[in-house]
């Protein structure tokens, strides 16, 4: 016991020795200039939507009138971009994806007036590091292109002629192949594609003088494809569909007071009619695709206050601003900008949009229920359908019960009259006995069948006698709209509208 003390008493005393000697601290030196652009490539692009933007960005600056984008993959196999832009010249492909080379700046003063889309010249050499890419390219006069592939910022060859047209195509295949945690991280991500669809609806409801069209590689046909149109509602309503078209409202404002604040704002917003599960905000500044967390945070609160039920809307906002009140290189991926005066600008547009809403307020549409009529044996010929032996057709899709409405006011399938037959009543008729054995003849046929449905017709003629002959005639003709709430319940008689509390009819 006394040796085992003292060992550890030794242990101690030369672990307390070595701490008191310093230690040498680690030697600074300069990482290899791979490793610094590879760490500057995985910040540029971040996911196979984040090369496919870059990419088209650099199409629209290259003054593009149609945009193809066919993905592999969900872009991690192929991003192929081909445009008819004005192309790149054929001294530029030596120096196309280094970094830091763009036709975009020269100086850093022009930086503060700078209006197109990319400008550091970061994108396709980043692209460079992460995967594979080619460009063929032909200017304005040439008689054939050129192609070139890439890698690590460099040529990997001379440019070789090939047959082209107009414009540009830039082919990135394989991304992240050098890095193997994040391609197996994305490998298992499913909304890959769906992002890459969403980034180029949102292109073309903005740029809606350009075509823009999206499909998988080896698809015959096109998961998206817009046309150039001179309506912005008319390209929302061609993405975005009908139902989300019918609810917008067009907003606008602006202000020229340059002690507060210069800019000029327009857009849809949609109404109280619009119901989504998340908030769709599609916002350009300075015609740049960007993200704005506080007016996106803004313009929640006010929808919130003003139509609760509406509270995720869909907006689209295209905000103007001189350039040198916005600081575009605020994010690596540009995603995010910042503005001068950008608490006064949010104020204003919070301001025109709540006015918006409160005078959208005022009146609410129902869509109605429209059914063709059906014949008054419908029933009767589901029923014998199911016992018949001809070959089962295709299952028609199951109606739950609580979603049955009756929606044709002339159709009897909904009443209780339609289930009882109508019979003269002859002198056997009115024997008590006769009723009573012709009532255990059907209890032997049919043990299923053990009440008489005469109490039935009692309670009907009842109703019948007793009923209001005015209401009456109204719910029989009346056409079901819709539901207001939970309770109340729209109906049109003749040229009125009733709201009917469901529960007491």
């Amino acid at each position: 016991m006394e040796f085992e003390i003292e060992t550890d008493r030794d242990t101690e005393a030369e672990a307390e020795a070595e701490a008191e000697v310093p230690k040498e601290p680690p030697k600074i030196h300069r990482l290899d200039e791979s490793v610094v652009n590879r760490i500057a490539a995985g910040e540029v692009i971040q996911r196979p939507v984040s090369a496919v933007k870059e990419l088209v960005e650099n199409s629209l600056d290259a003054h593009s009138s149609s945009i193809n984008v066919v993905v592999k993959d969900g872009g991690l196999k192929l991003i192929q971009v081909s445009d008819d832009g004005h192309g790149i010249r054929y001294d530029d492909l030596a120096i196309l994806c280094e970094r830091h080379t763009t036709s975009k700046l020269s100086t850093f003063e022009d930086l503060q007036s700078i209006k197109s889309m990319g400008f550091r010249g970061e994108a396709l050499a980043s692209m460079t590091y992460v995967a594979h890419v080619t460009v063929s390219t032909i200017t304005k006069g040439q008689h054939h292109g050129y192609r070139v592939s890439y890698r690590d910022g460099v040529m990997e060859h001379e440019p070789k002629p090939c047959a082209a047209v107009k414009g540009t195509q830039i082919m990135v295949e394989n991304l992240f192949y050098n890095m193997t945690a994040r391609r197996k991280t994305l490998q298992n991500s499913a909304n890959d594609f769906s992002n890459i669809e969403d980034l180029l609806k949102r292109f073309s409801i903005h740029h809606i003088n350009v075509n823009f069209s999206l499909r998988k590689h080896g698809a015959s046909g096109a998961d998206l494809h817009t046309v150039g149109t001179s309506s912005r509602l008319d390209a929302i309503r061609s993405v975005y569909g009908v139902s989300v078209a019918r609810t917008l409202i067009k907003i606008e404002t602006s202000d020229n007071n340059p002690s507060s604040s210069v800019f000029k704002m327009n857009g849809f917003i949609s109404d109280s009619n619009y119901v989504a599960k998340k908030i769709t905000m599609v916002l350009f500044i300075n015609d740049r695709l960007v993200d704005c967390t506080a007016l996106k945070r803004a313009i929640e609160i006010v929808y919130a206050a003003t139509l609760p039920k509406a509270s995720k809307p869909f907006i689209y906002m295209s905000i103007v601003l001189p350039p040198e009140h916005v600081d575009v290189n605020v994010h690596p991926t540009k995603r995010e900008v910042s503005l001068l005066n950008q608490e006064v600008i949010i104020a204003k547009i919070q301001s025109v949009v709540e006015s918006k809403l409160r005078n959208s307020n005022q009146a609410q549409t129902f869509q109605e229920q429209i059914a063709e009529p059906s014949p008054s044996g419908n029933i009767g010929i589901i029923k014998d359908s199911s016992f018949s032996s001809s070959p089962p057709g295709p299952k028609s899709q199951k109606v739950p019960v609580h979603k049955m409405v009756r929606t044709d006011s002339l159709d009897p399938a909904g009443r209780l009259h339609h289930y009882l037959q109508a019979k003269p009543c002859g002198p056997l008729e009115n024997n008590p006995s006769l009723t009573a054995v012709r009532s255990s003849v059907r209890q032997r046929r049919n043990r299923k069948e053990t009440a008489d449905l005469t109490s039935i017709q009692e309670l009907i003629d009842e109703i019948d006698c007793n009923c209001h002959s005015g209401l009456l005639d109204v719910v029989r003709h009346c056409s079901y709209i819709g539901m207001a709430d939970d309770v109340l319940a729209l109906l049109q008689h003749d040229t009125h509208l009733y709201v009917v509390n469901v529960v007491n009819l």
